[in-house]
């Protein structure tokens, strides 16, 4: 019987923090390095912890409403465009949790103009200010040339923001901090993750399986929003996960594993384009290769939380085959256990009954259809995909019931915010 998981909560954050900004390196560490400076920055103006905390969630996960790897480079570029709609979707992303709200509000305001501010007596103003001078200083940063070669003139550009853009208090913060040649050498270090993993306010603090599974709950939403196309896949992925893993006997706590790991299964994909993913025709050979990688980049974030290695694959190993010849692994029969293959086939299954750009989705006789010459094929369980169609209509109902409620919200709250603020 499995037990309970936890982890680090630093561990947490820095890891799926992370899997936004694996996509180019024109982006590589940009919430890393934008957590860094804000922390280095805010400690200058409070040693409180709760104040700490909030800089360094909010910072880690400032940028998680820029869901497309398109948009994250038209930010990180300074292109002129609205940036309001990532704080806003960031906000409405992380207000499903209780005790991420007030960070979600710190989020929604981080591209707000010291200027534009009424007053300085709001919660929210300070943190947001030090975010965005933070989020502004990383990309400054020329990626190609030696920081302290360019260190005296990022200084002297955020400067010349001082009062107008950022308030004057979080400036002379800063450029406290930016004195010392230590402060830039670490921003941009290869070893930045362990350097605020163990520096950084949650060292010692663990968050217990529930609130890792709200957690994933959020980078679900993310991941199925990056594109209409997919909009509920993960939510189907999960949802038929679940119930399969109930009609197969599992245990509660096994079943509620195997349903964080159907929410991060797609991880890897925030890294791939939209481009990519939308395009209506057949993949070309360079294009699938490229799709290809979003499996092992799942595996390789959550496998970085510290007692997660089981969940890492059960979510990574839903390309692999019972013959060894699936993707990227190679993983034979002996090392896909039945957590692997239940998410293995709820993959194929929700895959199957959903419109794609390239294809309606199918009717039950061609799923059965598919499933079966997969089977046949050696490239899934048997008994795994006879309990799924002697359960068909059940599991079937659960999945799109699940499915509906989220293209509701998908539809109701996040998508609107594309048509009201008039994106392309």
């Amino acid at each position: 019987m499995k037990r309970q998981i936890s982890a680090n909560f630093g561990n947490v954050l820095l890891s799926l923090s992370e899997i936004t900004d694996l996509a180019s390196p024109i982006i590589a560490q940009h919430q890393q390095r934008t957590a860094f400076i804000a922390l280095e920055t805010a400690k200058r103006l409070s040693e409180e912890s709760d104040f700490l905390e909030k800089i360094f969630t909010a910072s880690l996960l400032h940028d998680i409403g820029a869901i497309s790897v398109e948009e994250k480079i038209l930010l990180h570029n300074f292109e002129e465009f609205d940036n309001d709609i990532h704080c806003i979707k960031g906000e409405l992303l992380l207000q499903k949790i209780p005790w991420l709200k007030q960070i979600s509000k710190i989020i929604r305001y981080h591209h707000k103009n010291w200027q534009d501010w009424s007053e300085d007596s709001t919660l929210v103003c300070l943190p947001s200010q030090i975010i965005l001078l933070s989020d502004y200083t990383e990309r400054l940063i020329d990626r190609n040339k030696y920081i302290l070669h360019q260190n005296q003139e990022i200084i002297e550009k955020i400067l010349q923001i001082k009062n107008t853009m950022v308030c004057e208090k979080v400036v002379d913060a800063f450029i406290d901090v930016a004195k010392i040649e230590e402060f830039w050498l670490d921003v941009v270090s290869p070893r930045l993750y362990p350097i605020l993993l163990h520096n950084g306010p949650y060292r010692n603090i663990e968050i217990d399986q529930q609130g890792i599974f709200l957690l994933s709950e959020i980078f679900k939403d993310i991941i199925d929003f990056k594109s209409p196309f997919t909009a509920t896949h993960t939510t189907g992925v999960s949802a038929c996960a679940e119930i399969m893993s109930k009609l197969y006997g599992l245990t509660e706590i096994e079943i509620n594993l195997i349903q964080l790991a159907g929410n991060l299964h797609d991880l890897g994909k925030l890294i791939i384009p939209n481009g990519i993913l939308e395009k209506p025709d057949k993949l070309t050979k360079d294009e699938f290769a490229v799709i290809k990688c979003h499996t092992y980049y799942s595996y390789y974030v959550i496998n970085t939380i510290g007692g997660l290695k089981q969940i890492a694959e059960w979510a990574a190993y839903h390309h692999e085959r019972l013959d060894g010849n699936g993707y990227p692994f190679h993983c034979n029969s002996e090392e896909l256990d039945t957590g692997a293959r239940i998410i293995a086939v709820a993959d194929i299954f929700t895959a199957l009954s959903e419109d794609r750009p390239y294809r309606k989705r199918m009717n039950k006789e061609n799923v059965y259809r598919i499933l079966k010459d997969m089977v046949e094929n050696n490239a899934l369980d048997l008994k795994i995909v006879n309990l799924l169609f002697d359960n068909y209509d059940k599991i079937d109902t659960f999945v799109k019931s699940k499915q509906e409620t989220a293209k509701k919200y998908y539809e109701n709250r996040f998508f609107k915010i594309n048509k009201t603020r008039k994106v392309k």
